[in-house]
């Protein structure tokens, strides 16, 4: 993953680029019927259950809009909440917090979302060892919200983007000429450019995974689309050579059963490409 830095600096990214796209050159529904010196309270209303997310990243809305609005929350990130509980109240200019709202709904709905999905793995994984990551499959322009909502549902961030990790996928492999010839093309380019970066091989086959093996070097293999008897070969072939990931519409049902086959981490993009948002509202009081 990126660090601390760079994470915050897409996030600022997000929310300038979401308040132009929204707000243009002003809030004419509230610029026309309240005047400036309103003054307003609003809560975040929970109207559905799950893992709440997205509070901090409200906090920064509210603070671009209008450093003088002041958010008194009641619940944290990551915390279990039911129909009808208040997560917040935000005080200040009525106007503000009107330019504020659909942003801190649209992104806290589908953060608690992704937050809520990723608990359900990470509760069926309990006691495995195994920890579940996410994937690039997120929507453009918001990967870092969503990938900071796996985060506070308990799940681990796979790399961020193409920048920040070598991963070397079927096309990859097959483009170069094969897995051997693609991890030593890429151990050289590492070398050639000075950078520093893990590199995970995707295996179709147990075959690929001896070769990938051979080459040595790689930080983890990708067991895509195995079955429950070849994953447990393949874990038991790689030992403590390298870190182990199973993938391939891996889901509810077989999370469970890919993890007792010992793998270290098991990636589904569904954490954040198939999920329903929570319903929320901002209510003035």
């Amino acid at each position: 993953m990126i660090s601390k830095e760079q994470f915050q600096h897409e996030i600022d990214l997000i929310i300038a680029n979401a308040i132009r796209e929204d707000v243009g050159d002003g809030d004419h529904s509230s610029l026309a019927c309240i005047p400036a010196s309103a003054v307003g309270k609003a809560k975040l209303l929970v109207k559905d259950n799950g893992i709440i997310a997205g509070i901090d990243f409200a906090k920064q809305v509210f603070n671009y809009v209008d450093k003088d609005m002041k958010v008194d929350v009641l619940i944290e990130d990551g915390s279990q909440v039911k129909h009808g509980d208040v997560v917040f109240y935000v005080e200040g200019s009525s106007q503000s917090i009107l330019k504020a709202e659909r942003l801190v709904l649209n992104a806290m709905q589908r953060m608690s979302a992704i937050a809520t999905k990723t608990k359900t793995f990470v509760d069926l994984l309990e006691g495995t060892g195994t920890k579940i990551l996410d994937t690039r499959k997120t929507t453009p322009g918001i990967r870092a919200l969503e990938k900071w909502a796996v985060k506070i549902g308990g799940g681990e961030n796979h790399r961020f983007a193409l920048y920040d990790m070598i991963m070397l996928k079927d096309n990859h492999i097959d483009f170069a000429g094969g897995v051997a010839k693609a991890i030593e093309k890429t151990k050289q380019y590492l070398k050639d450019t000075h950078r520093d970066l893990k590199i995970i091989v995707e295996a179709r086959d147990l075959d690929e995974i001896k070769e990938i093996l051979d080459c040595g070097g790689v930080y983890r293999i990708l067991i895509d689309n195995f079955n429950y008897e070849d994953t447990r070969k393949a874990v038991k072939l790689i030992g403590d050579q390298c870190l182990t990931e199973s993938s391939g519409g891996i889901n509810e049902k077989t999370v469970r059963r890919y993890a007792e086959c010992g793998v270290n981490y098991i990636s589904s993009g569904a954490l954040t490409h198939s999920v329903y948002n929570m319903d929320l509202s901002l209510k003035a009081v």
